[in-house]
């Protein structure tokens, strides 16, 4: 869908380039813009492997001004620039909105940082746990102690990119009615908090969606795996109970997970009798909304992850550090 779409990626590590890599895999050619060591998350292949599929790299030396010079010669070929720098580096660089804008009235440009290009917290270094725990996030994953339990997947990360390629595809959507070009503010932490929005207006969240009711639970299996059941509506509850040979379940329907509840205590039974594998296929057969809790290698193995080839872009090769910065640059225009 966004063949012809050309995107100079200024962006290191994580939120930029899987911003990037999401418009890739929809079309966009992405030109990855590498100092001379390269992105530091070249020294993570897995991550680096993820995110950089099927774009091009480019070095250039950006403190240099033949560096700047060079950079300025991409963008006025490109639809879209996206960097993550701190508020203000991209000037100081000669690269900033109104400098680009110059040369590319039209542009597209994205900024993604940890709070915005302005605040009281715009000039703050932090990370991914910083914006999830901020955001108030990180308190709603919470151990049986009540203790915040650090999540292994950087949600803000993520969940910025994906924001912030949404907001691209939103501004070139625009620009072909407009022909305006836009400057894109995108916040990882205000990408986190926006996925708390029902918070402010209820403080307690969604209760029942949170695991306090048997028929949207996590249960133990007999060899020591999980399985997720969220049969909320009762027409999914009833399949379970009737599968299960439990029609006598039926009136546990929104009742507590709680030790005094003996429906719970039956259920985490039946669910403690058989393996993940056997639940897995009985799900399925079920339809009652009863899926596995699969480990990371087990979910590529997956058959609707097999199925599914718009996860991934067809084009599963990284680029070699500068593999394109001869004929990429040969092939632009002098900046007036």
């Amino acid at each position: 869908m966004l063949h012809g779409v050309r995107i100079v990626d200024f962006s290191w590590y994580l939120p930029g380039p899987s911003a990037t890599q999401r418009l890739a895999d929809r079309g966009a050619e992405v030109i990855k813009v590498e100092p001379p060591g390269g992105d530091p998350a070249r020294r993570m292949p897995a991550v680096f492997h993820a995110y950089n599929r099927g774009k091009k790299s480019v070095v250039i030396d950006l403190k240099q001004p033949a560096g700047r010079e060079a950079a300025l010669r991409l963008i006025a070929d490109a639809d879209v620039v996206v960097e993550s720098f701190r508020p203000d580096v991209m000037a100081q660089l000669g690269l900033g909105y109104e400098q680009v804008r110059k040369v590319k009235p039209d542009i597209v440009y994205c900024s993604i940082t940890g709070y915005g290009q302005t605040g009281p917290m715009s000039s703050l270094a932090s990370h991914d746990l910083n914006y999830v725990s901020l955001s108030g996030a990180l308190s709603q994953i919470k151990d049986d102690k009540g203790r915040p339990v650090h999540p292994a997947l950087t949600w803000a990360d993520l969940i910025g990119g994906i924001a912030a390629s949404e907001a691209i595809a939103t501004a070139l959507f625009r620009r072909e009615r407009t022909g305006e070009g836009a400057h894109l503010d995108i916040s990882l932490f205000g990408a986190m908090t926006a996925l708390m929005a029902h918070y402010r207006y209820q403080p307690e969240g969604i209760p029942f969606l949170s695991g306090q009711i048997v028929n949207y639970a996590i249960y133990e299996t007999a060899d020591s795996r999980y399985v997720s059941l969220a049969a909320l509506e009762e027409k999914f509850w009833e399949r379970f109970c009737k599968r299960s040979g439990r029609e006598d379940w039926l009136q546990a329907y929104f009742s507590p997970v709680s030790e005094e509840n003996p429906f719970y205590e039956e259920i985490k039974r039946w669910f403690l009798s058989r393996p993940l594998q056997f639940w897995e296929e009985w799900g399925r057969e079920a339809d009652c909304c009863l899926t596995p809790v699969l480990e990371p290698d087990e979910v590529w193995q997956h058959p609707q992850v097999k199925h599914d080839d718009g996860l991934c872009s067809p084009d599963n090769r990284i680029p070699e550090l500068g593999a394109h910065t001869g004929a990429l640059l040969q092939d632009t225009e002098p900046v007036d």
